[in-house]
């Protein structure tokens, strides 16, 4: 999966990922009432609002970006109706050919962790049938339970051809409090590093593993060392944008034949249109803004090589 990732980041030219995060906040208030109008206050209504508010940025974006980056929790949180978008806005972008990165963070003991795997990158059988839950192409993974926890997702890569990001260093402020508490006089994200390096090596596909790294865009000085600590996986790159990351911050992150990492964004591209620099398009012409901040993004991180 890994390296079909590279070759549509090569084909549109963007190493970039727009995350569709989307909270009831984000949303122009006309698609939250038309969907209340139908499904009343409920559950339902803000799946339906939820999935619209998706498939007009989706479809307004696609033809210039290589994969999306689905948060599950802002599905989870509306229950069932929430799953309900988050697969129909899974099953759309890959009607449109995008990438799908699921952002599930999962990771727990062997049975369990295989099952996730299971549901969310691999597949399931019923009687005679091989069926898939859900249809990502690549998870993110949470490591802090061992390799009980990553090696049944990495046999799912490497059997299914499907992909994994695995926590490295993340973005968020308190990420410290133990990514960077040192072991043997060494950083804990460190270790984790040669871990990954480690699990990689069991499913490479092309000069990159399926087993990537998650590395926070707000600490660049880390990111050089964890590239180097990781040879062979591509970094997923969050922070970008609303949460501080600038483009000038990303080149360690990168190879120097401008492959080896993704950059997302989230608030900045779908929430765009409540940007003060795309206020022109208002909230009718939400999806346009989006469109516009993907184009500005793009040019933006293209600028650093």
């Amino acid at each position: 999966m890994i390296s079909k990732l590279i070759q549509r980041i090569q084909e549109k030219n963007a190493p970039i990922v727009v995350g569709l995060d989307p909270m009831l906040s984000y949303l122009p208030a006309f698609l939250l009432e038309k969907a209340i109008d139908d499904y009343g206050e409920t559950l339902e209504a803000a799946g339906e609002a939820i999935w619209q508010y998706n498939k007009a940025i989706v479809g307004a974006v696609h033809d210039l970006i290589p994969a999306v980056k689905p948060q599950i929790a802002m599905y989870e949180q509306f229950g069932v109706p929430g799953l309900i978008a988050f697969e129909k806005t899974v099953n759309y972008c890959k009607e449109k050919d995008l990438i799908v990165i699921g952002d599930v963070k999962r990771g727990d003991i062997g049975s369990t962790s295989a099952a996730y795997a299971n549901g969310h990158i691999g597949s399931v059988t019923v009687g005679n049938t091989e069926l898939r839950g859900f249809h990502e192409d690549i998870v993110t993974v949470n490591p802090y339970l061992g390799s009980d926890g990553v090696k049944p997702f990495v046999d799912v890569c490497r059997e299914q051809g499907r992909g994994i990001f695995v926590l490295v260093k993340t973005s968020n402020p308190s990420s410290g409090e133990f990514q960077d508490r040192e072991i043997d006089g060494r950083p804990l994200y460190e270790l984790v590093a040669e871990k990954v390096d480690e699990w990689g090596k069991d499913a490479m596909d092309g000069a990159y593993s399926e087993v990537g790294a998650v590395v926070g865009a707000t600490y660049p000085e880390m990111g050089a060392v964890l590239r180097k600590k990781m040879p062979h996986a591509y970094i997923l790159v969050p922070g970008y944008g609303a949460q501080g990351g600038t483009a000038d911050q990303l080149r360690p992150y990168f190879n120097e034949d401008g492959l080896g990492a993704i950059v997302n964004s989230s608030r900045g591209i779908i929430c765009a249109y409540k940007d003060q620099k795309y206020s022109d398009f208002g909230e009718d012409r939400f999806a346009e803004a989006s469109r516009q901040a993907v184009i500005d993004m793009k040019e933006d991180i293209n600028r650093i090589f």
